[in-house]
């Protein structure tokens, strides 16, 4: 399959230049009837939650009674994942593209970019591309480098960035595309995703599904880590198989004896039933399985999944915002308690308590962060039970 977002210079050449890219690509199109074709297409969004992108787009647009206000999310908080920064940092102008369609379809008086801080080059490179698209486009858009933060991605996060300067997350309603930035109805979308329309309204959502497999729609940017290797970043098309992905970058079911699947939210599944899965978010939904932010992460044979869990545990746990008991009590709580057991000094009826403590954080925090952290943690009970029964430490695998 030839690359679509990441198709022209080769990829170690740097940013690819405003010039290169509208002479590659051509100007902008007229996004006539835009939201209809993103509604054929079958894209969904790549941030993590996965929701059809024509069905969000056309939400806001019947909500819109005023301006609306557009954000484009390049935060990455995710720490196994590093498509993003790849995607901004090499092909600025795609994101910027589908930016600017969808402040022109939804009626947006703002464009707002947000950049994590820790993406390497990509906030330099982001206010490079701005400063070069012709004045009409880029006096509309502004350029917010945000927080190193797991939580700062979160689509209310990003919002109270904007509005207070603090990347708080909430669960409370109004959601954003009710009313958002200034109470306006305000589109919160991934950089890929916006890439990925960019495209789709210069080529067409025909186009766009003649790539995928086994009835999942283009193409995605995927961050994989084999066993023994750094992370690499692929496009392939939607519906590859996750051991075709990780084979592709040297990885092997024989020295594979789990799958973090998602990233730090996602799951731990058995090598053999990864190695099957599609890499395509509505077929995995209905396995009980999330893509998440694109991230396939091996987990080496010899490894010890019960001490990398007790790392992301107390990573995720150092991640709370600090709004609520069940946040930042809770995950803490958890995480000692996993460390206990990875380093075989637990307490009593520690295991039955993770068990039980594990469950009770679900639903009650004031944002999502503790059902991520739940939903990681059950995951690995379940794939790990016997590990978390009678464990000796035998030292951390290493997911990347």
């Amino acid at each position: 399959m030839s690359a679509r977002l990441l198709a022209g210079p080769p990829l170690g050449a740097g940013p690819e230049s405003y010039r290169s890219h509208a002479g590659r690509l051509g100007p902008l199109p007229d996004p006539a009837n835009l939201i209809a074709s993103l509604e054929r297409s079958g894209l969904r969004g790549r941030g993590g939650a996965g929701y059809p992108v024509g069905a969000k787009w056309r939400t806001v647009a019947e909500r819109a009674g005023g301006p609306a206000v557009v954000i484009a999310n390049g935060s990455e908080g995710e720490p196994l994942s590093h498509k993003d920064r790849l995607l901004l940092s090499t092909r600025p102008h795609l994101a910027l593209d589908g930016a600017l369609l969808a402040a022109h379809v939804l009626r947006a008086d703002r464009v707002l970019v947000v950049v994590a801080e820790n993406l390497g080059s990509a906030p330099a490179v982001m206010a490079t591309a701005l400063a070069e698209r012709p004045m009409p486009e880029r006096a509309r858009v502004r350029l917010i480098v945000g927080p190193a933060r797991y939580v700062s991605g979160e689509s209310s996060a990003i919002v109270n960035l904007v509005e207070s300067g603090t990347a708080t997350p909430s669960n409370r309603p109004p959601r954003p595309h009710q009313r958002g930035v200034g109470q306006a109805p305000t589109l919160v979308q991934n950089v890929e995703t916006l890439a990925h329309v960019g495209l789709i309204a210069r080529l067409g959502d025909g186009w766009f599904r003649s790539a995928g497999r086994s009835g999942a729609a283009g193409t995605l940017l995927t961050t994989l880590h084999a066993a023994g290797s750094g992370p690499a970043v692929r496009e392939l098309e939607a519906g590859t198989p996750a051991g075709e992905a990780l084979e592709s970058v040297g990885g092997s079911l024989a020295q594979t004896r789990a799958v973090l699947l998602g990233g730090y939210f996602g799951t731990w599944i058995g090598a053999a039933e990864a190695w099957e899965l599609p890499l395509d978010a509505a077929g995995l939904r209905d396995r009980g399985h999330s893509l998440g932010c694109g991230v396939v992460a091996a987990l080496p044979i010899g490894s010890c999944g019960v001490c990398e869990s007790a790392h992301v545990m107390r990573y995720l746990a150092g991640e709370s915002s600090a709004q609520c008991g069940p946040c930042f009590y809770g995950l803490a709580a958890l995480a000692g308690a996993c460390e206990r057991i990875a380093a075989n000094q637990a307490e009593d009826g520690e295991l039955e308590r993770l068990r039980r403590w594990a469950r009770e954080v679900r639903g009650r925090g004031a944002c999502h962060h503790p059902d991520g952290a739940s939903e990681f943690l059950l995951s690995a009970l379940g794939l790990f039970q016997a590990e978390f029964a009678s464990h000796r430490p035998h030292g951390r695998g290493g997911l990347g």
